[in-house]
């Protein structure tokens, strides 16, 4: 048991990323049912919609799962009453400030988790009382940080300078990566691009075969006059980006983007016109699996993995 199985009472210190678009309650519960952290993502749900995913989680699952709330949208305080009201234990914060809300959950008995791109926002969210920092490498897929700092970089600087859990994301998607990233000192790992994939992903079946079929140099770092993203290469990447390069102001960038541009993509299955999010670890995903698959996959990779590597060394 390390500080994040005990944290969140789970077997392995795996987390799934509370993706928009992807990580509804058979997600978060098949991860949950294979000894990992499942966890719902709020960003993309009406309030009444979170609560029937929560419920049906309940449902599915009998072990710990969470709720991923980006902060920077206008229901948001509906959204924190629900996950109160329905006895939520586990909750990731993201996209805002980790002090709007983080006493109110801790209040209410649930864990907070915040998720940060620099080593100025861990210091804050450690600061705001929550009990462990994601550190999000640029690596990641959907909306990144201004830095692009590396994960294989930001964990040790962030490792130096905060005294609670760790959590690495951004480019894990494989039992070396895991084992790569608590060695740079985290406790534990955050995977997004590898379970948008999954079959229980309620991303749309084009998606999925898009990110099945990306390569290296597919995905994209774009919009950084408004909010970085990283996307897939394709017809709606190509014209956003060119109005970028073009100098084009943020009024005129937001039209260009529209409303909804996310769920075109990454629900209904528009891969040309839509927004498609997924991390630079698209390039090694061949297939969509079954979440049992991908963490029975995960823990082999890491046993082997560990094994040569004290091998290696002689020990």
């Amino acid at each position: 048991m390390n500080k994040i199985t005990k944290l969140f009472n789970i077997k392995y210190p795996i987390i799934q990323g509370g993706m928009i678009w992807c990580s509804g309650w058979k997600l978060a519960s098949a991860v949950s049912n294979s000894g990992g952290l499942g966890l719902i993502g709020a960003g993309s749900m009406y309030p009444d919609v979170l609560r029937e995913h929560i419920q049906k989680c309940k449902l599915a699952t009998d072990k710990p799962f969470g709720v991923n709330v980006p902060l920077l949208y206008p229901n948001t305080e509906e959204i924190i009453d629900i996950i109160i009201e329905e006895g939520i234990k586990i909750v990731f914060t993201s996209a805002g400030n980790p002090s709007l809300y983080t006493s109110k959950l801790k209040h209410a008995g649930i864990t907070v988790v915040h998720v940060v791109a620099n080593s100025k926002f861990a210091l804050k969210a450690q600061s705001a009382g929550v009990d462990a920092i994601v550190a999000e490498g640029f690596e990641a897929g959907g909306h990144n940080g201004f830095e692009e700092t590396t994960t294989m970089v930001m964990i040790p600087l962030l490792r130096k300078i905060i005294s609670i859990p760790l959590i690495a994301a951004g480019g894990i998607g494989s039992g070396q990566s895991i084992y790569a990233s608590l060695s740079l000192g985290a406790d534990g790992v955050q995977i997004g691009s590898l379970f948008a994939a999954a079959k229980e992903s309620s991303a749309h079946e084009n998606f999925k075969e898009a990110v099945v079929i990306a390569g290296d140099g597919s995905t994209y770092l774009t919009l950084k006059k408004l909010v970085p993203v990283r996307l897939i290469r394709n017809e709606f990447f190509n014209t956003i980006h060119k109005a970028c390069i073009d100098g084009k102001n943020k009024e005129e960038l937001l039209e260009i983007l529209g409303r909804g541009r996310a769920k075109l993509g990454m629900f209904e299955g528009n891969t040309n016109e839509g927004e498609l999010e997924i991390g630079q670890i698209a390039a090694t995903i061949d297939s969509s699996r079954s979440v049992k698959e991908i963490m029975e996959t995960l823990i082999e990779e890491y046993g082997i993995t560990k094994s040569k590597m004290s091998q290696s060394l002689g020990i």
